[in-house]
């Protein structure tokens, strides 16, 4: 369904499933406590995490843990390819609901897209649980018409494109000592 930006932003406030443009593929997104509606909505078996993904990287932080030593490292990474399509998997904090991540909620995905849409709606909305927009194991949806014929219940941004790169964000999990890259997108580490 069509809203303007103001719909969707109190609708997200409020639980509700909505989606927008990202950098890289159109993002299905809810507050963190609603997690399981993205589940239910997508078909998605609960051992696949969501990504919390957020304005700026100091909306993140809260939502990890680790030691200082950590903290710098990943700031480094993110101080070079944030915002953008990297997805970093690192420890959670206890601010994650357990349902954003039900196989490992010991982890969280988050990320800060480059899209000026998206970081003007997480800054007023905070981070989201966010997946990309279509059924479980079907690919992403890029075209709003899409997403609205398979998902009519989902709130879209009226008069904005949704095309992003197409490509996933690449995704990197911390490891403790190194990164592990779990799925190779655009940005190559």
């Amino acid at each position: 369904m069509n809203v303007s930006l103001e719909v969707l932003i109190t609708s997200a406030k409020a639980g509700k499933l909505i989606s927008f443009p990202t950098d890289t593929v159109p993002a299905l997104a809810t507050i963190p406590t609603q997690a399981e509606l993205i589940y239910v909505a997508k078909q998605r078996s609960l051992d696949k995490p969501l990504i919390l993904m957020a304005a700026t990287a100091e909306d993140l932080w809260d939502y990890v843990q680790g030691s200082e030593l950590e903290y710098q490292i990943w700031q480094e990474v993110v101080n070079q390819y944030w915002p953008g399509a990297l997805t970093l998997v690192l420890p959670a904090s206890g601010k994650i609901p357990p349902v954003m991540n039900p196989r490992d909620p010991n982890t969280i995905g988050i990320r800060v897209p480059n899209h000026a849409v998206t970081q003007s709606i997480l800054a007023q909305t905070g981070p989201m649980a966010t997946t990309s927009v279509n059924l479980s194991g079907q690919p992403a949806l890029e075209k709003k018409a899409e997403i609205e014929a398979q998902f009519p219940e989902v709130l879209t941004l009226e008069s904005i494109e949704y095309q992003g790169l197409g490509i996933p964000s690449t995704v990197a999990k911390w490891t403790g000592s190194n990164w592990q890259i779990l799925r190779q997108g655009s940005i190559k580490l």
